[in-house]
């Protein structure tokens, strides 16, 4: 009989093997290429903290210590808070000239300071459907109360984000005699606000989108022939089988008026 012996963990053997991970990870942080962000910049300009900011911008201060922007610190811990000038600037000159326009930076102007850290952001609106944002038609700023402490503009409840939205899209806001439910969802339930591969910034090109919500368990012998059958379709008797290949449930004739309808409940004109 052969004894197979097996290696014993013993506490030398671990401490040993964890420096050795230890090192190998320190060897591979190392070796990894980093992109150091610079903050906002004024030539001549130093930091003097959120606190000078405060005495000519009470209204956008007060509120700014529960901001996610106020975390930023960028400066000397000396100077104290430098939230404001993380996206502004430092603000010697603004502030020792009384104000100004040419001697801080207006994020409003250019979307490059938000990019400075949000650089995904930038990919999204290179995509094919985005808001106008690179050509300046569009500001981060339309969207986003930078100085709030979730940076969303109007209220943080899910029902209410869509104002956000609709300060610009009237149209799509209502009210309706016959309203889709997928509204009290929010906007982006359908939309990716910032840029998509999919034309109206929809986060899926076709029926999918819809029957992420409006698909039932199918029958077994739809289910095995690979159909949708008759009751597949949430709130419908209608089958949809050949329906779906005619395209997109809103571009075939069917659901057009998929934010509301004042006429029809199948969300028609």
């Amino acid at each position: 009989m052969t004894m197979i012996t097996r290696p014993r963990l013993t506490k030398t053997t671990l401490l040993f093997g964890g420096t050795v991970l230890w090192g190998l990870l320190l060897i591979g942080c190392v070796g990894i290429n980093r992109s150091i962000l610079a903050p906002a910049k004024v030539p001549g300009a130093d930091y003097v903290g959120t606190k000078e900011c405060a005495q000519c911008h009470s209204d956008q201060t007060d509120h700014f210590k529960n901001a996610s922007h106020d975390k930023l610190a960028i400066a000397d811990p000396k100077v104290g808070a430098t939230g404001c000038e993380a996206c502004h600037g430092p603000g010697s000159l603004h502030a020792k000239a009384g104000g100004g326009i040419n001697n801080i930076v207006n994020p409003k102007k250019s979307p490059e300071t938000c990019f400075a850290c949000h650089v995904d952001k930038r990919g999204q609106f290179s995509l094919p459907s985005a808001h106008p944002v690179l050509a300046g038609k569009v500001s981060c700023v339309d969207c986003h109360e930078v100085h709030g402490s979730d940076a969303i503009q109007g209220p943080a409840a899910l029902e209410s984000m869509n104002e956000t939205c609709t300060k610009c899209h009237t149209a799509q806001k209502g009210p309706f005699v016959f309203e889709h439910s997928a509204l009290k969802e929010g906007c982006v339930s359908c939309h990716s606000p910032h840029g998509s591969v999919n034309q109206k910034m929809l986060v899926a090109r076709d029926a999918n989108l819809c029957l992420r919500c409006h698909l039932e368990s199918p029958g077994k012998l739809a289910a095995d022939l690979g159909q949708i059958n008759a009751n597949a379709i949430a709130h419908t008797n209608a089958n949809h089988n050949s329906r779906l290949m005619s395209g997109n449930c809103w571009s075939s004739g069917c659901h057009e008026a998929v934010h509301g309808s004042n006429t029809s409940n199948f969300l028609r004109y």
